[in-house]
């Protein structure tokens, strides 16, 4: 009869590993943390608070995927509502928090509520949960069918100089008193108060591009709703602010439906103030000096007017509108190109890459990989200065789109919320559709392949199928689109689940296989963070190259970027430290719920 080998827990040892675990999660070392957890789980698999620590470390990586299945665990091991278990909740909250997956998180802070009723920290990230799922349903409410939505770009002239119309300057102020008001007396207001005003405040400027029906319904039920629960001044308040968001829905409208009434073009107060001393574009070429000048005011915390910032974006719009989904380049003998990856809003990092390699040029010229914006604060100057650069010369810089060049990105990393400080409303919905057109892949003389993510859950896959891809659309959950954006290498052949719970994760026969059906030398990628700013894997075939050091300010890695030549077109990889900014902390225009789980 056969003998089965029982394995018995080596609790002293995992104690003294978990031990060392902690001092390198203290030390922002994740990934070594993370190994170690591993070494305690597998020689202790029944103690939950392992799982429920490296769920904690691979959340500081942005391995939410994985984060959740290591806080199911922890909550499966012990589920009698111990201190490991409200731990699994909490972890497992925050990830889905993190994915933007609202009803998943509410349900965990839910059970953290209940396993702590009377602790304040879980009582206010509860509330917080319920705002943003409240006001999820509230914006799923006025949601307009994509067949409907009219171009926010299209509607925008920004020729039109000083046009805007005297009624629409009262209904936008009326609504800006209200709601500095309404501000005023916020800490007077209980839960459904606070709820309704958000749903209010949020339905404000961006509510201009729904239908007149949808908004007008939404907001007759937020004022109705917001008469049972809120004050007299508050519910008058209140109503004041939402009747003007019907009539700004009711003037798009009116705009875009009928050209006898109202131009198709939207007139904006776009007036260059005689006291603005910032960068000015003279007519509609944007030159080096602008461009110099403008990076200069943005050093100095310096905004630019949003008439320049208006034209930028546009023009940058009709440039990468006609692109394909997947862009040749060629390289001509003797000529270099250079590879960025993520900067993720650290505008002080972007300067220094300058500053090494020198501007974008005709004779230098440089791809950035996808992910400008989030998690650094001067995402709007990131942005701007790669969009400038554009409008000088298209063959300059190269785009390419990141997972994070998306409404739901946005909306929780902080890019929507600095976009909406720095500029304005309409500039977040005119990004949203900007980042829409970026290309999703890049070849460099048919021998690189360039991605922000990785490779396919399927073999097979050509360059010819990625230049089909209709990319103009937010991305979708699976298909070849979002395993381009989300994708991620592993050491281990073939395929696994995603670390991240999006994408996948594959490994170096996948490589090899596209490389060879497809031609390819080496395939090019961003998306992760290195230690040393860059990681060369699956035999030499893949690169991953990230571009902001000391990521988020704590991460402690180095920046790297990728210079070719051709013909060989050889990797010579430059890596550099981060600079100093001024003390602006990363997240700070993200929602307040995620700052609170920062």
């Amino acid at each position: 009869m056969p003998t089965m080998e029982i394995q018995i827990p080596n609790t002293p040892r995992a104690e003294e590993i978990k031990v060392l675990a902690n001092d390198a999660f203290k030390a922002h070392k994740y990934s070594q943390a993370i190994d170690l957890y591993t070494q305690a789980i597998e020689l202790n698999r029944e103690n939950a608070v392992y799982w429920a620590n490296r769920a904690f470390a691979h959340t500081k990586l942005e391995e939410y995927g994985s984060a959740i299945q290591d806080a199911a665990t922890a909550i499966e091991i012990d589920p009698n509502y111990s201190k490991a278990c409200l731990a699994g909740y909490y972890r497992r909250g925050a990830a889905y928090l993190a994915m933007g997956k609202f009803r998943d998180a509410l349900k965990d802070f839910q059970m953290v509520k209940k396993i702590c009723p009377n602790d304040p920290d879980a009582a206010k990230k509860l509330k917080e949960c319920e705002k943003a799922v409240m006001k999820l349903k509230f914006e799923e409410a006025i949601a307009v069918p994509h067949s409907q939505r009219r171009s926010v770009a299209d509607s925008i002239d920004f020729h039109s100089i000083g046009n805007q119309r005297s009624w629409e300057l009262i209904i936008a102020q009326t609504f800006n008193n209200s709601m500095l008001k309404l501000n005023e007396w916020k800490n007077s207001m209980d839960m459904e108060g606070l709820l309704v005003m958000d749903l209010v405040v949020g339905a404000g400027p961006s509510s201009s591009y729904v239908p007149l029906q949808v908004a007008a319904v939404a907001v007759a039920v937020v004022l109705v709703a917001t008469l049972m629960v809120v004050g007299t001044k508050a519910a008058t308040l209140v109503a004041v602010a939402a009747v003007t968001v019907v009539l700004m829905a009711e003037r798009t409208c009116w705009w875009s439906g009928f050209s006898g009434i109202f131009t198709k073009s939207r007139t904006l107060n776009l007036d260059v103030e005689p006291q603005y001393t910032g960068a000015r574009i003279e007519g509609d070429v944007v030159t080096l000096d602008f461009v110099k000048k403008m990076m200069d005011d943005f050093k100095n915390q310096k905004f630019l007017h949003r008439r320049y910032a208006f034209q930028i974006v546009l023009q940058t719009r009709d440039m990468l509108r006609a692109l394909p989904s997947l862009v040749d380049v060629a390289i001509q003998d003797g000529k270099h190109f250079t590879v960025c990856g993520d900067v993720h809003g650290q505008f002080y990092d972007l300067l220094n890459i300058f500053d090494l390699n020198g501007f974008p040029s005709e004779d230098n010229p440089y791809l950035f990989n996808g992910d400008f914006v989030d998690r650094g604060s001067f995402s709007v100057e990131v942005i701007l200065t790669l969009f400038a650069f554009k409008c000088i010369s298209p063959s300059a810089i190269h785009l390419s789109r990141g997972n994070h060049e998306s409404k739901s990105m946005n909306k929780i990393y902080g890019f929507e919320g600095e976009v909406r400080s720095k500029l304005s409303e309409t500039f977040v919905e005119l990004f949203a559709e900007v980042f829409c057109c970026l290309p999703l892949a890049h070849v460099l003389n048919e021998k690189i392949f360039v991605v922000h993510g990785g490779l396919f859950s399927v073999d097979g896959v050509k360059l010819s199928d990625i230049k089909a891809i209709d990319r103009f659309c937010e991305p979708p959950e699976e298909g070849l689109m979002c395993e381009l954006l989300w994708s991620d290498p592993q050491p281990n052949l073939g395929r696994g689940p995603s670390k991240r719970g999006v994408g996948l994760s594959f490994g170096g026969d996948v490589t090899k296989r596209f490389l060879q059906e497809n031609n390819l030398d080496l395939v090019v990628r961003s998306h992760e963070v290195k230690d040393e700013g860059y990681e060369i894997e699956h035999d030499g075939k893949l690169i991953t190259v990230f571009s902001a050091p000391n990521y988020c300010d704590q991460m402690g890695n180095k920046g790297a970027f990728i210079r070719f030549e051709a013909p060989d077109m050889k990797p010579r990889i430059v890596t550099f430290s981060t600079v100093p900014h001024p003390d602006v902390k990363p997240m700070a225009y993200a929602n307040n719920f995620l700052r609170m789980f920062s």
